[in-house]
């Protein structure tokens, strides 16, 4: 009588996950830096930049391979520009961030089991209505006329 094998048993381990997107072309595996996809109704190639997400009718493409990139013979090649610098974080993008913690730690919140806050209406809130929560945010109702 024949083992048979659990395919957990026999797959290769690998502990070297990497979290960056690689070129989908064989045996290349350098990061990718582009998108391709195909439109089939077109008969067009689009080429752009990176994708957000993985998708399954998209290939990820690295530098070298967006640049020799041919499409079948009587189809188009659209190529999208593609901006390498604004993919990265910026110091306006973490200045911005570093202001709006700032400002979040300035504003008072009053605790939302503690008594309503005082001060008529320049309280903001204090004339509102809490009418449904979800988690941190509130939907509140205006007060009537």
């Amino acid at each position: 009588m024949a083992s048979r094998r659990s395919p957990l048993k026999s797959a290769v381990r690998s502990n070297a996950v990497s979290p960056v997107r690689r070129c989908s072309r064989t045996a290349c595996g350098r990061p990718a830096v582009a998108t391709l996809t195909y439109v089939y109704a077109d008969s067009t190639a689009v080429l752009g930049p990176l994708a957000t997400y993985a998708e399954p009718h998209c290939y990820d493409l690295c530098a070298e391979h967006s640049e020799r990139l041919t499409a079948p013979r009587g189809w188009e090649v659209v190529r999208l520009a593609v901006d390498t610098a604004a993919a990265r974080p910026s110091s306006d993008d973490l200045e911005a961030l570093a202001d709006a913690v700032r400002e979040a730690a300035r504003t008072p919140r009053p605790d939302p089991r503690g008594p309503a806050p005082r001060g008529g209406p320049e309280a903001g809130e204090a004339d509102a209505t809490e009418v449904a929560r979800r988690g941190h945010l509130r939907v509140l109702r205006s007060p009537e006329p």
